[in-house]
């Protein structure tokens, strides 16, 4: 089968298209035939091994791999159909459109993926194509995660109470931001955007209810107080963003040491907000497997907005 496999750590001409034995599902697994995969700020920091200083890059090879990932084939995201299961199987069956998410065990740049049935794993949103599920899967999840952690929904509240809290996303345009302004808005929140100006129509039709380009002001200047400040893409601290926290308020980023961790709740999460026409997919651009090396080349650049899709 086909697949992209990563040679070495590096720039994205490490990633090389070759072809690789198509897996066997064991009796507990399902064999995916992957329609489409994503890449997402956190395939590239693995292929580059971007992740901070010295001591963390030396951890990430023990964790990863010394000299190249243990698993060649990088991607954590896909859609796709089941071609086969094993005889143990019981959730899914031949035919059935799935996605889900693999997180370091990777995987998705590849024709076929062998997975366990108890993986994050969920049948696709109703009227998703394929692109657009494996779209919103790593961004969305995320979201999901630090939102949820940063209380935005109180646990305490009556069922269909409105929060309406503030909550300004840094880094509002990317994969984690397009997913988190739609999460915020889809709990009632008054969404803050800090985006570049490229990305302002896009924070807008997404629902930010204010914009803010860090290229013109100084975000931290704005003159108000937030519940929730969420750095979604790592290049901001708590001490930078302490004068924007209401008393009670809350700081949040993707850049700590903190690793999102994905569950079969947000997938179901994510499909009712799809189908309820409450998430976009947020796709930027869209690249075969055979230009994987230009999609991560891509995403480097810093360029991108919403999501970059892989199609196989």
């Amino acid at each position: 089968m086909k697949a992209a496999i990563c040679t070495s750590y590096g720039t994205p001409d490490v990633l090389k298209i070759t072809d690789i034995p198509k897996p066997i599902p064991k009796s507990n697994q399902i064999l995916v035939h992957i329609k489409a995969s994503a890449v997402n700020s956190g395939d590239v920091r693995v292929r580059s091994l971007d992740v901070g200083g010295w001591l963390m890059r030396f951890v990430m090879r023990l964790v990863l791999g010394f000299a190249k990932p243990r698993n060649p084939v990088l991607g954590t995201v896909f859609s796709g159909i089941i071609e086969d299961v094993g005889e143990k199987v019981t959730l899914f069956k031949p035919g059935d459109e799935v996605y889900g998410m693999t997180g370091f065990d990777f995987g998705t740049y590849a024709e076929f993926i062998a997975l366990p049935e108890n993986g994050t794993i969920a049948l696709k949103p109703s009227g998703a194509s394929f692109e657009s599920a494996a779209a919103i899967l790593f961004g969305g999840s995320t979201a999901l995660y630090f939102l949820q952690k940063a209380q935005l929904l109180d646990s305490s509240a009556a069922a269909g109470e409105e929060q309406n809290k503030n909550i300004l996303i840094y880094g509002a345009t990317g994969s984690v931001g397009t997913s988190a302004i739609q999460v915020a808005k889809y709990h009632k929140a008054n969404v803050t955007a800090v985006c570049s100006a490229s990305g302002m129509q896009l924070a807008k039709r997404l629902g930010a209810d204010t914009l803010i380009d860090y290229q013109q002001q100084d975000f931290k200047e704005c003159g108000q107080k937030f519940d929730i400040v969420f750095d979604a893409v790592g290049k901001t601290n708590k001490k930078a963003c302490q004068g924007l926290l209401k008393p009670s308020g809350v700081f949040i980023t993707v850049g700590g040491l903190d690793v999102a961790s994905e569950t079969k709740q947000q997938l179901e999460t994510l499909s009712k907000m799809f189908e309820e026409g409450l998430l976009n997919d947020a796709i930027d651009k869209t690249y075969s497997i055979d230009h994987i090396v230009e999609a991560h080349g891509y995403v480097d650049s810093g360029h991108k907005k919403g999501n970059v899709v892989i199609v196989l």
